[in-house]
This record gives C-alpha cells, structure tokens and sequence, in this order.
C-alpha cells in the first residue's frame, strides 16, 4: 500500500511536467504517459483536480488499459477529502398541463361555432325578407 493523499495535494499535480489523477480511490501519476495516450493529453489533463473514476468508466478502458494502471500507482487518496456529487433536484412547480388548455379552447370553440352558424342564418333570412 502507497502513502495516502488527500484531495488538495493530488490537486496540485496538475499540468502537462506533473499529472496526477484519482481513479477509484488511488493516485496515479500519468505524466509519463500523457503523449502515449490515445486520446492525447488534453482529456487526462482535464480530469485532474477531481475524482476521475466516472471520466475512466464513461470510456470503457479495455483490460489492457486497466492494467496499465499499476504502473503509474503512487499511493491512495483519502476519500473524505474528495467532495461527494449533490444529484441535481429541480425545484417544486406546479405542473401546466398543457391538454386541459387545449380541451377548453376545443369546448368554446365548439360552443361558439354553432352560435355564429345560427346567426348568419338569421341574418340571412332577415336579409331575404327585407329584400323582397
């Protein structure tokens, strides 16, 4: 087992002479391989600082990759220095049902439509018997 680290410290490892990343709970210097990595430097450089297991997960790393990783080992980090995610809660809105407002122009649509129909009749026929 290697020295334990806390977040700070593996922190400040963080450029292209001196890169350091936290894969599942370790510590891994990876600047020796940061021109040898498929992805190029940039995507490692851009998970230090920070818990990179999720970033080393998304990508599906092959076996190979995984085992690569002994290599680079320097110690463990203190879990209890790394913040835990908040998963974001949206606040409380009351809910728009769209629908119901669609149903009551519908309904007055409905109501109306024959209203207007009745009238021009009316006004037809009265039209008619004024003009004969």
């Amino acid at each position: 087992m290697g020295k334990v680290y806390n977040l700070a410290e593996v922190s400040k490892h963080n450029n292209a002479k001196d890169c350091w990343l936290i894969i599942s709970g370790k510590v891994y210097d990876v600047t020796k391989f940061l021109d040898d990595h498929p992805g190029g430097d940039e995507i490692l450089l851009s998970t230090t600082g920070k818990d990179s297991t999720s970033d080393f997960e998304d990508v599906g790393h092959s076996s190979s990759a995984r085992s690569m990783l002994d290599e680079y080992y320097v110690g463990d980090v203190d879990c209890s220095t790394i913040p835990t995610k908040v998963k974001y809660t949206p606040p409380k809105q009351p809910h728009y049902n769209q629908d119901k407002t669609i149903h009551c122009v519908i309904e007055f649509l409905q109501l109306l439509l024959p209203l207007i129909v009745l009238g021009v009749a009316v006004c037809f026929r009265f039209y008619n018997k004024q003009s004969a």
